[in-house]
């Protein structure tokens, strides 16, 4: 029987998959730092997550290895962090990799640092061996051992440069002058032009990767200007991503991202977070253009989520694996005999036809570049151009490809499916909320909501500390580790997204509430903007702020559409300061290169306006009422917010502005204000449109 190491009391399913290294694992803790210290030991800190291909390679190299967990021992205090649950250890030492290495920086993250956590080296994944230029463990740990213990002075002089490089740039405002405005919006969608690929979509070459954010912003610039080549841009991704083989045609929902330019051969990992803003971007593409299409893909990946990543106390859980049965997309490829097996001959032969199965396999194996035998499914055209392109019945094709398909999904069921990494994160569950309410309304879909309303009454009953603050993660029954702000952040956003598609007031009280403890905590009165960290976490080398929008947008690119449509419901003008602050904050680097800030440019698209307060007074669930809500749902006017004002109390107590705006003669009524100024009230639906054209279009 396998020897459990110290990470077998962890949580964490990454930690757990390392239980049974030979290496002598800490999880992050005093208990490390202060064996470090009095073994004069350096720290290895290696840091991953459970679905990340490359950290399986390198595990079952090395730390599975015997001689390697040998040396490590013998050199250093091992400690292993899950990136998703300390996202805040890993964006630090993430910097040092940025700062130290001369390649890119990704996961597995290796750092090694002095007993005081000051880093002095750093590297990805690293075989057992040396090969092709890369250093290996065996011969890599003894060099580093000899270096510590011939070369202190310069090893200690060399970690408190790095340090202190670090300290200083978290501590410079990023800030220069006035809250970033037009021009950022304007600059932001020429460079994403400059690096559009017309052929493929997205943006640059491989890797392709979906940054939903990207395309949602393209979406509201286009409703602003008019400019059909941001529309362009945004459909174009949209429609060749869902063709691709990053999209699961078999079961739905998106893999990771695309090693190729063409979104042929995916990285078959699945987040939560992907999905989430995926779904936003698709439900947005659908409003502004009413193409089912889009529709159709938002509801897929609705169907994939609440089918296969949601728990049984409705929360939703994190990843999938890439790999099965240890062979990365195993799970999810055909060969044509497989099809045929499953489908029969004639159907068999439609499904290779139509998704380009072919007898040797359609793509080759990345490292080898030789052909791996089985297929990738993708479409070069929508099914429904495909399927007219038969010539004869194109809905009994569509019907025969749908029949077949639910076949394949079958039959892959019985397969071994890829790790589930089932932990709860506060975060990406609150941009799921988001996705699932905005969907909900959008396609007048009542059990979008109910799914949104289960998984946020779990997030908020238990996964709040005695004190009520946010919590992290939570799993097999306990939650833990401190909020970070995107916790704060992407749950507020749901809970807000949430009430426009239930108008319970309580969801928009618990909004407001927590991002009272969000200043309260993570804001930096000074100097405008969120630290990652709250005011009373553990204190780290450095505490810093994270604004740009990677594979997930950051916390304060979030947080600025928040406090401005809280701003907006509450009538409360502190909101809207610390929304301003939070644009100065970080206008030097918003300024240089927006686009890579395009969650915050979304947020500055509301603030310069122009913007829609809406309040529909009426009873809830009354006739009149629902229409007016009915007529709203169907419109793409992202930049806005709406309220239901019911008789009695309602919302009267958050939104003071809302006290004289009563139905009219009985009647369910509308109130539209635009930039401060508003409208007189409509009782007819119709008219909502009319008032909500009033678009202000301005010059590129």
């Amino acid at each position: 029987m396998t020897e459990l190491n110290r990470l077998a009391n962890e949580k964490s399913p990454y930690l757990l998959q390392h239980a049974g290294n030979p290496v002598d694992w800490y999880p992050w803790g005093e208990e490390a730092f202060e064996k470090a210290a009095r073994e004069d030991k350096p720290i290895l800190l290696s840091i991953g997550y459970s679905t990340c291909h490359w950290c399986h390679v390198m595990e079952h190299e090395s730390f599975e290895d015997p001689e390697v967990a040998r040396l490590m021992n013998e050199a250093f205090v091992s400690i292993k962090v899950d990136r998703e649950e300390r996202p805040d250890i890993d964006a630090i030492y993430m910097t040092v990799c940025q700062i130290l290495s001369k390649g890119g920086c990704g996961w597995p993250l290796n750092i090694v640092m002095t007993p005081d956590r000051k880093p002095f080296f750093a590297a990805t994944y690293i075989p057992r061996e040396a090969r092709f230029g890369r250093a290996g463990m065996v011969d890599l740990v003894p060099k580093i051992k000899e270096i510590w213990d011939t070369q202190r002075d310069e090893v200690v002089r060399s970690a408190e440069s790095i340090t202190a490089a670090m300290r200083k740039a978290a501590d410079e405002p990023a800030g220069a002058g006035g809250a970033p405005g037009m021009s950022a919006l304007t600059t932001g969608y020429n460079q994403l032009l400059e690096r559009f690929d017309e052929i493929n979509g997205g943006f640059g070459t491989a890797p392709k990767f979906p940054t939903p954010h990207n395309l949602v912003f393209l979406l509201r610039y286009w409703k602003r200007t008019g400019d059909e080549e941001a529309l362009h841009m945004a459909e174009k991704t949209l429609t060749e991503m869902r063709l691709g083989g990053i999209y699961d045609h078999a079961g739905f929902g998106f893999h990771r991202y695309s090693t190729d330019a063409g979104w042929l051969l995916p990285h078959f990992e699945k987040m939560l977070y992907d999905q989430a803003l995926l779904v936003m971007a698709y439900t947005e593409a659908y409003l502004a253009t009413g193409k089912e299409d889009y529709e159709k893909t938002a509801r897929e990946i609705i169907e994939y989520v609440l089918r296969d990543m949601t728990s049984p106390e409705g929360g939703f859980y994190s990843a999938e694996d890439a790999d099965s049965e240890g062979v990365e997309g195993k799970f999810y490829v055909w060969t044509t005999e497989e099809l045929e097996a499953v489908l029969g001959k004639e159907d068999g032969g439609l499904i290779a036809r139509l998704y380009n199965a072919l007898p040797g396999g359609n793509y080759s194996e990345e490292a080898s570049g030789e052909s791996s035998g089985g297929n990738i499914l993708y479409l070069r055209a929508p099914l429904d151009e495909l399927a007219a392109s038969f010539g004869g019945d194109a809905g009994a094709v569509l019907e025969r490809v749908e029949r077949a398909r639910r076949k394949l999904f079958e039959a892959r069921e019985g397969r071994i499916h890829p790790h589930k990494d089932d932990k709860i994160l506060t975060d990406w569950n609150g941009l799921m909320i988001a996705a699932l309410s905005k969907a909900a309304s959008a396609f007048g879909e009542p059990p979008y909501a109910d799914a949104a309303k289960k998984a946020a009454d779990f997030i908020l009953a238990a996964m709040r500390g005695e004190d009520g603050r946010l919590l992290h993660r939570y799993r097999t029954g306990e939650a833990g580790i401190t909020a970070h702000a995107d916790d704060y952040a992407f749950l507020i956003w749901g809970l807000l997204e949430l009430y426009e598609a239930s108008f319970d007031a309580e969801y928009l009280r618990t909004a407001i509430a927590l991002q009272k403890d969000m200043n309260e905590h993570y804001l930096d009165e000074e100097r405008g903007g969120y630290y990652f960290t709250a005011n009373d976490a553990e204190e780290m080398i450095i505490r810093h702020k994270e604004v740009y929008d990677g594979a997930v947008p950051s916390a304060n690119s979030a947080a600025l559409l928040n406090l401005l449509r809280i701003g907006r419901i509450t009538g409360d003008a502190s909101y809207e300061e610390t929304a301003e602050n939070l644009g100065k904050a970080f206008s030097a680097a918003v300024e240089q290169a927006p686009s890579a800030y395009t969650q915050l440019l979304s947020g500055l698209d509301f603030a310069v306006g122009p913007s829609y307060e809406i309040v529909i007074s009426g009873e809830r669930g009354g006739e009149d009422t629902e229409r007016m809500l009915e007529a709203l749902r169907g419109l793409y006017v992202p930049n806005k917010i709406v309220l239901l004002r019911e008789p009695g109390p309602g919302i009267r107590d958050i939104a003071p502005f809302t006290k004289e705006q009563d139905m009219i003669g009985g009647k369910a009524a509308a109130y539209v204000c635009m930039n401060y100024e508003c409208e007189m009230p409509v009782t007819e639906p119709e008219k909502i449109r009319g008032l909500l054209s009033k678009q202000i279009i301005r010059e590129r």
